[in-house]
């Protein structure tokens, strides 16, 4: 392990980047909306173009990182994500309307964010012969990731005080950076699946079609999980952001330090989820089951009316349950699919948690018009039924003490 700490260094900067290119403009959304005369549906668009095209992309790039090396499309995505951030910065810059150009910039953000970020997770797996090694290393890249969140709306708000679009010029500092860090210090072995990367498109298919067959009711769930979580995440994050503005009067960096407080609960609820689900699949479904169960109590309890105070501590509640139930969630992955098929899947899973990314902000955006007083009713709609999920969808089996085949399945379909 320590041999590769500066490789696990570098690829740390990427979800650390790709975090921050991202959930950092959350805070000065609304700020972006008086600049340049857009509504609030259309600054929530800027989250979902990046999530839409990533959704489209991640699986593509985890079979192209298969077929033709990982640095070879890691370095070329960062690379690409930078260019789009010159792009909107530019046009925030220079146009009086840039508001087009921006989601051009912001397309090809998300073009670029398919490429890095999946595909460090089985960099990491190549990386370490070990499991113990390589669950270490997967570890410190996700403790990078929820870093990223916590640090987001403060740095946001804080570049935002320099001037609005500020944060749309970090982003191609930050992904140069980590494009430089990936290409210098980064040594990838050479596979040792080489008839797997000889595979062609179609074997490909055929792989992943026979996984979903005798695994699709657990799999999906898990899938569709991630995707509700993410979901409500964001969707609560972008209306946190519009109201304390417009109700509490609150921006600037103290904004951005409200907004890191759930986030930060978050964070250290997922190091103690991931802790406590250990190896054993039973106990991460009860996890899961549990954190969705307190993410809907904190939800059902928002009110519009209620004191600022009170809005931190349930948003902090949900985060917490968030928090325990994602790591569990991540592990169900790692270890009811075999190491033949993970990163296929792995990268389908990545692609459901965009689609929350991607639907939350608009979605709450068109509700904050329509039907406020219903917003959180229906996040915790969203974790209830992911409590349903949970406890019908996801039953482990008994663990078997010869080894399973690449398809056997690990849970009860």
């Amino acid at each position: 392990m320590g041999q590769k700490r500066w490789d696990l260094a570098a690829l740390a900067s990427i979800p650390l980047m790709m975090t921050l290119g991202n959930s950092m403009l959350i805070p000065i959304l609304p700020l972006m909306e008086r600049e340049i005369e857009i509504t609030p549906f259309q600054s929530s668009l800027l989250i979902t173009i990046y999530s839409i095209i990533a959704i489209v992309l991640i699986p593509i790039s985890g079979y192209i990182s298969d077929k033709f090396g990982r640095k070879k499309v890691i370095v070329p995505s960062l690379i690409l994500v930078g260019i789009g951030g010159i792009v909107s910065a530019i046009a925030a810059w220079k146009m009086n309307s840039p508001y087009a150009v921006i989601m051009i910039g912001r397309f090809l953000q998300g073009a670029g964010a398919a490429g890095a970020f999946p595909v460090v997770l089985p960099t990491v797996g190549d990386m370490f012969k070990e499991e113990e090694e390589a669950s270490h290393g997967l570890g410190i890249i996700e403790t990078s990731n929820t870093f990223g969140k916590v640090l987001s709306p403060i740095l946001g708000a804080l570049l935002a005080m320099i001037v609005w679009y500020m944060p749309f010029v970090a982003i191609p500092v930050l992904s140069f950076i980590s494009a430089a860090l990936v290409m210098f210090l980064v040594k990838v072995p050479p596979g040792d699946q080489k008839d797997e990367n000889e595979k062609g498109l179609k074997e490909f298919l055929a792989g992943i079609k026979e996984t979903f067959q005798y695994n699709k009711r657990w799999l999906l769930s898990v899938f569709l999980i991630g995707g509700i979580l993410m979901f409500i995440l964001f969707g609560f994050l972008f209306h946190f952001s519009s109201i304390l503005e417009e109700q509490y009067h609150i921006d600037g960096y103290v904004k951005g330090l409200l907004l890191a407080i759930p986030l930060l609960f978050l964070c250290g609820a997922s190091y103690l989820g991931g802790k406590l689900a250990g190896k054993d699949k039973n106990r991460m479904k009860w996890l899961i089951l549990a954190g969705n169960g307190v993410a809907a109590t904190g939800l059902f309890f928002i009110k519009q009316d209620m004191s600022l105070y009170m809005f931190i501590i349930f948003l902090s509640v949900a985060g917490i349950g968030i928090g325990i139930a994602l790591p569990c969630l991540d592990a169900l992955i790692t270890k009811g699919i075999e190491k033949e098929e993970r990163g296929s899947i792995t990268s389908f899973y990545t692609s459901m948690r965009y689609v929350g990314v991607a639907a939350g902000p608009p979605i709450i955006a068109i509700m904050m018009e329509q039907q406020p007083g219903w917003i959180y009713y229906s996040l915790a709609a969203g974790s209830i039924l992911a409590v349903i999920l949970t406890f019908f969808a996801i039953r482990p089996t008994p663990e078997d003490s010869g080894k399973r085949s690449p398809i056997e399945p690990a849970f009860k379909n």
